[in-house]
């Protein structure tokens, strides 16, 4: 009997380090620094987002296939971003997955999961993550002011001026406990103002 409640014992104790050592892990990948190294393949309705506007904004005229895309009502959006997260800390910063969310001028683009473990060793190691995007944004287009954002950002970045804004990228982290996944119970949410240039 002694036996069966030492071994319990033991087991509770390694459970509770399991717990502690993510737990700490969270802690410094919350205390991560973020930044938005490039935006790859940007496409709107299966076309390049650098031919889809003129000088005014979108130019359905030369974008058939994004007005036909509005008229079903289904806009197919997809991009890669690489997100470098760097840590600070004086611990590792490790997350088993997490779900995003990423708005651009506080309308949002994306939202998603990244289904892979990330690691980041303290003391200012560094590591990069892609996150793929692909969504339906045909309720962002039909808002007039968000195509309008979103058409002079690209349309900015095609003449080779520059525009600015706010992209906000919000994670939910998951850890993970004896074969369950534990979701952080908020968002870590990261603003960084993105120029046009990083579509060029």
């Amino acid at each position: 009997m002694k036996k069966l409640i030492l071994s319990c014992s033991v087991i509770l104790l390694l459970a509770a380090c399991g717990i502690n050592k993510q737990v700490e892990q969270l802690k410094a990948f919350e205390k991560c620094k973020y930044d938005l190294l490039s935006a790859d393949s940007v496409s709107i309705a299966n076309v390049p987002v650098m031919n889809l506007v003129g000088e005014k904004g979108f130019d359905y005229a030369k974008a058939p296939r994004l007005a036909l895309a509005l008229l079903r009502r289904d806009v197919p959006f997809s991009a890669k971003l690489n997100l470098k997260v760097t840590n600070p800390s004086a611990d590792l910063a490790a997350i088993n997955q997490f779900e995003y969310k990423i708005l651009f001028k506080n309308h949002q683009l994306a939202e998603g999961l990244v289904n892979q473990a990330i690691a980041v060793e303290p003391g200012g190691g560094q590591t990069t993550v892609p996150i793929k995007l692909n969504s339906n944004i045909y309720d962002l287009l039909s808002d007039t002011k968000a195509a309008q954002d979103i058409a002079d950002f690209i349309t900015a970045g095609k003449s080779g001026k520059e525009d600015k804004g706010i992209m906000t990228i919000k994670i939910k982290p998951t850890i993970g406990l004896g074969g369950k996944k534990i979701t952080y119970p908020g968002y870590i949410t990261i603003d960084k103002e993105v120029s046009s240039k990083i579509l060029l």
